[in-house]
C-alpha cells in the first residue's frame, strides 16, 4: 500500500570535499522533463535494477516516465541522471577511488546539469539510488508492504556532493518484518544479510557458509564417532558424541579442513565460512585441551588456536575467504595469548547483555563491555551478534528501543564491521517490529544518525495523527524501566519478565492506546496499525493476571482482582487471529499461548501433592511456563492439561523461571511431575533431563538424567533438590531421541518451602 505524503529532507550523509554544482537542478517541471536515466557502460545487474527502481519511483512521484538509455546511445547535450560508476567520476578533482567504496559505498553528486548516482560493486549504486529517493525525494518504505511516496509534479533537488562508505559492511536487523520483505525491501533499507536471499539483480548478500554452530555439521558424530571417538570430547574420563570436539586432535582438524574446502568449492560466491562451536555444553576435558585452556586463561584460546590452524590451510587455496568463529557463552572472553589470523573473523555474541541500559553504561554489562574491548584490540575482523528481543515471549513489551543507538555506536567505536541484531523473527504482533526494523537499519547504515529524531519520524509517518500518544507510550516505557533499574528490580536480558512494568504503567499505556485509536478511527489503515501495536500491552496485562494472584497467595496477601479475564483472553486471541498471528516465541506456535491463557482464565483448585503435606507450597501449571511445547488435554494431569514436547526436542523446551517475589522467602524444595511415552523398549539411552539452571550462566546448574525404566509411562515426581531461588529456573528437556521417545509430558512443577 502507498500513501501520499511529502517529507522535508533531513540531510544527507557526510560528504567529501569535491567540486559540485552550485545551483539546484529541476529534474521535472509541472509534469514535464527532458532528463533521461543513463545506465553506464559495462553496468552490473544491480546497477540496471537501480535504474529501473529510479524510473518507477520518479514516475510514482512526478507522473513522468523518464526513459532508460544505454550510455553509448545518449545523444550529445541530453540532460542525464547517470546511474553507475561513470568514468567522469573517476576523473574528478580530487580523483575518486572507486575501489575504496567497497561493496556498498555510495556517491550522490550533481555537476552542471548532471546528477550522478553511483557506488561500489555490487550493491553501492543500488543503495545510492535508494538514498537519493529517501533523503532527497522524500520516499519512505516503512515495511515491505507499507510506504509513503510523495506527489511532486515539480521535482527540484539541491546541489549534492556526497561520498559515504558504511563502517558496518554486514547489516542485519533480524525481524520478521524485515525477513518477510525479501530482497526489494532489504535493498531499500540497505541491509545485506543472508535472510534476504537477494538475487544478483538486487546485489546479492554477504554470504556466510554454515551461519554458525557448525562443529556437528562438519563433523557429524553419526558419521565419525564410532570409528574416531578420540575426535570428540572427553567428559569425566569418557569420550562422548554429544558435545563439542577435541580441538587438539590434529587428525580431526585435517578432516574438518578437507570438509570445509569442499564446501567452499561448491559455493564459490561465499565471502565467509563458519567454523564454530555447537550451541551446547560438553567441552573436552582431555589432558591436551585442558593444558591449552589453562595456558590461555579462557576456552576461547582453545577454539581460536584450532580455527587459526584451519584458516591457515584455507588461506592457501582461498585467500579472500574469511573464516568466522563465535565468541559465545563459555567462549565470550578473549584469550591471553592467541590472536586471530588476518583471515579470521570473530563474531562476539553478547547473549548476556542487559538491554535495559546502554552497553557502555549498564552496571550489568561490565563483563560484556570488557570482552568487547578485549576482542577489539586483537581482532582484525570483528562482527557482533546482538540480542534485542525477549526470546521467552515476543508478544511482551521489551523496552530497549532507547538503548539501540548507543549500543550500535559502542560496537562501531570498538571496530566492529558487522552487526546482526537478532530480534523477533516469528510473530506478527510483537513489540513494534516495524519501528525496530526501520530504526535499526538506518542506524546500522549510519550510526551517527539521531535515533530520537528517527523514532519521531517513523511514528509521525507510520501512525499519522496518533503520533503524540504513541510517543508518550514509548516515553512511559523508558521511564518505567529506568525506575526499575534505580530500584534494583530488573535486568532486561533476552528472557526477561514483565517485572519492570507496574499495573499503573499498564493502565496508563492502555489509556494512551485508546487515545491513539480515537485519533485515527476514521482511517482503517492507521487504526489497524495502532491496534497491532497495542497487542503487547494487552498480553502483559494477561500475564500479570496469571502471575500476580499466585504470588500474592504465596505471600499470604489478598490477590489483586483482574476483571473480565476470560472475555479479555478471548478478545486477545480473536484479535491475534485477525492479524494471522502464528507464533509467540521462537519455535512455539501462538496456539500454545492461547491454550495457556484459556487455562489461566478457567483456573483450577490446586491438588496438594504428598510431598507438600503440612508445608507451605507453590503450584506451577503449564500456563505459567515458557514452552517450546504444546498444551494438550490429559485427564490424568492435576488440572486435566499437560505440556507436551516431542522426543526429538533438545534444549529450551519446558521452562519455569522463579519469580523475584520468592527469593526472600527462604530455600525451596523443587519438584517436577513428568512422564514419557516411549517408542522402544527400556534401554540405557538417555530419555529425559530435568535441570535446575541459571539463565545468566547459560542455564546449566544441575542436571538429573532419567531413563525409561526409572519413569515408565505414568506420572512420576522427580526430586530436583533444594535451592535458593535467586536467578534460577526449572527445565525439562528430552534428550533428542526420536527413535526411542514419542513424547515427553510435564504436568506441573511445584515448590515446597524448607522452613516456615
Amino acid at each position: 500500500m502507498m500513501r501520499s505524503k511529502t517529507y522535508i529532507c533531513a540531510g544527507l550523509l557526510a560528504a567529501l570535499s569535491l567540486p559540485a554544482a552550485a545551483a539546484d537542478l529541476t529534474l521535472v517541471h509541472e509534469g514535464q522533463s527532458n532528463y533521461v536515466i543513463v545506465v553506464v557502460e559495462g553496468a552490473v545487474p544491480p546497477e540496471r535494477t537501480a535504474a529501473k527502481e529510479l524510473q518507477n519511483h520518479l514516475l510514482a512521484v512526478t507522473g513522468v516516465l523518464l526513459p532508460i538509455v544505454e550510455q553509448t546511445e545518449v545523444p550529445d547535450g541530453t540532460l542525464q541522471i547517470v546511474v553507475g560508476p561513470d568514468e567522469r567520476l573517476r576523473q574528478a578533482e580530487p580523483p575518486l577511488d572507486m575501489a575504496a567504496l567497497g561493496a556498498d559505498g555510495i556517491i550522490l553528486r550533481t555537476e552542471g546539469q548532471t546528477l550522478y548516482l553511483a557506488g561500489g560493486r555490487p550493491r553501492g549504486t543500488l543503495y545510492a539510488v535508494f538514498t537519493f529517493l529517501e533523503e532527497v525525494v522524500g520516499c519512505r518504505w516503512w515495511t515491505s508492504t507499507e510506504s509513503d511516496i510523495p506527489s511532486r509534479p515539480t521535482l527540484t533537488i539541491p546541489p549534492l556532493n556526497t561520498v559515504y562508505v558504511p563502517q558496518l559492511k554486514y547489516r542485519v536487523p533480524y525481524y520478521r518484518s524485515a525477513m518477510s520483505g525479501g530482497e526489494v525491501f532489504a535493498a531499500r533499507i540497505k541491509t545485506n544479510g543472508s535472510d534476504t536471499q537477494a538475487s544478483p539483480e538486487y546485489g546479492g548478500y554477504f554470504r556466510i557458509l554454515g551461519w554458525c554452530h557448525t562443529f556437528d555439521f562438519l563433523m557429524p558424530p553419526g558419521q565419525y564417532f564410532a570409528d574416531h571417538p578420540e575426535w570428540y570430547p572427553e567428559i569425566d574420563g569418557q569420550r562422548v558424541g554429544d558435545g563439542q570436539l577435541c580441538l587438539t586432535n590434529e587428525a580431526m582438524r585435517a578432516e574438518m579442513t578437507n570438509k570445509a574446502l569442499a564446501w567452499i568449492i561448491d559455493n564459490p560466491t561465499a565471502e565467509s565460512i563458519s567454523i564454530s562451536s555447537n550451541d551446547k555444553p560438553g567441552w573436552c576435558q582431555c589432558e591436551n585441551c585442558r593444558a591449552v585452556v589453562e595456558e590461555e586463561g579462557a576456552l576461547s584460546g582453545l577454539v581460536l588456536r584450532f580455527v587459526n590452524a584451519v584458516a591457515e590451510d584455507i588461506e592457501k587455496h582461498y585467500p579472500n575467504i574469511l573464516v568466522e568463529t563465535i565468541a559465545y557463552s563459555a567462549t565470550q572472553s578473549p584469550p591471553k595469548l592467541t590472536r586471530p589470523r588476518p583471515n579470521v573473523l570473530v563474531r562476539l555474541c553478547g547473549i548476556s547483555i542487559d538491554q535495559g541500559a546502554p552497553l557502555a553504561k549498564g552496571k550489568n554489562n561490565r563483563s560484556l563491555l570488557r570482552d568487547l574491548k578485549g576482542w577489539s584490540k586483537i581482532s582484525p575482523q570483528l562482527f557482533i551478534w546482538d540480542y534485542v528481543t525477549n526470546f521467552t515471549n515476543h508478544l511482551l513489551p521489551h523496552p530497549n528501543i532507547h538503548t539501540l543507538g548507543d549500543n550500535i555506536r559502542t560496537f562501531t567505536a570498538h571496530k566492529a564491521t558487522g552487526l546482526f541484531s537478532q530480534g523477533d523473527t516469528r510473530t506478527v504482533c510483537g513489540d513494534l517490529p516495524e519501528l525496530r526494523t526501520w530504526l535499526l537499519a538506518h542506524l546500522m547504515w549510519d550510526p551517527a544518525r539521531n535515533e530520537h529524531a528517527l523514532i519521531a519520524e517513523f511514528l509521525r509517518g507510520y501512525y499519522g495523527d496518533a503520533v503524540e500518544p504513541m510517543q508518550q507510550y514509548l516515553d512511559l516505557r523508558k521511564r518505567a524501566v529506568e525506575l526499575a533499574y534505580e530500584q534494583g528490580n530488573v535486568g532486561l536480558g533476552t528472557e526477561n519478565t514483565i517485572d519492570w512494568l507496574t499495573l499503573q504503567d499498564l493502565a496508563k499505556s492502555q489509556e494512551l492506546f485508546e487515545r491513539a485509536a480515537e485519533l485515527v478511527q476514521a482511517d482503517p489503515v492507521l487504526s489497524r496499525r495502532v491496534r497491532r501495536a497495542r497487542m503487547p500491552i494487552d498480553c502483559a496485562w494477561l500475564m500479570y493476571a496469571m502471575e500476580l494472584p499466585n504470588r500474592a497467595r504465596l505471600r499470604g496477601e489478598p490477590p489483586p482482582v483482574f476483571e473480565n479475564v476470560a472475555a479479555r483472553v478471548e478478545n486477545f486471541i480473536t484479535t491475534a487471529d485477525s492479524f494471522k498471528e502464528d507464533a509467540f516465541s521462537a519455535g512455539t506456535p501462538f496456539s500454545t499461548l492461547a491454550s495457556r491463557l484459556r487455562g489461566m482464565a478457567r483456573g483450577h483448585e490446586a491438588t496438594q501433592p504428598p510431598e507438600a503435606a503440612g508445608r507451605f507450597w507453590f503450584d506451577v501449571q503449564e500456563y505459567n511456563m515458557s514452552l517450546g511445547a504444546e498444551i494438550v488435554k490429559d485427564p490424568s494431569a492435576s488440572n486435566n492439561l499437560a505440556a507436551r514436547t516431542p522426543g526429538n526436542h533438545r534444549n529450551w523446551s519446558i521452562i519455569w523461571d522463579f519469580p523475584p517475589d520468592l527469593t526472600d522467602l527462604g530455600p525451596w524444595h523443587a519438584y517436577a511431575v513428568v512422564r514419557i511415552v516411549p517408542k522402544a523398549p527400556a534401554g540405557d539411552a538417555c530419555r529425559l533431563i530435568v535441570r535446575v539452571g541459571n539463565p545468566v550462566e547459560h542455564y546449566v546448574d544441575h542436571s538429573i538424567t532419567k531413563r525409561i525404566e526409572e519413569l515408565g509411562d505414568s506420572w512420576q515426581t522427580v526430586d530436583m533438590g533444594v535451592y535458593d531461588l535467586n536467578s534460577r529456573r526449572l527445565l525439562v528437556t528430552p534428550c533428542g531421541n526420536p527413535d526411542e521417545v514419542e513424547s515427553v509430558y510435564v504436568d506441573r512443577f511445584f515448590l515446597v518451602r524448607e522452613s516456615e
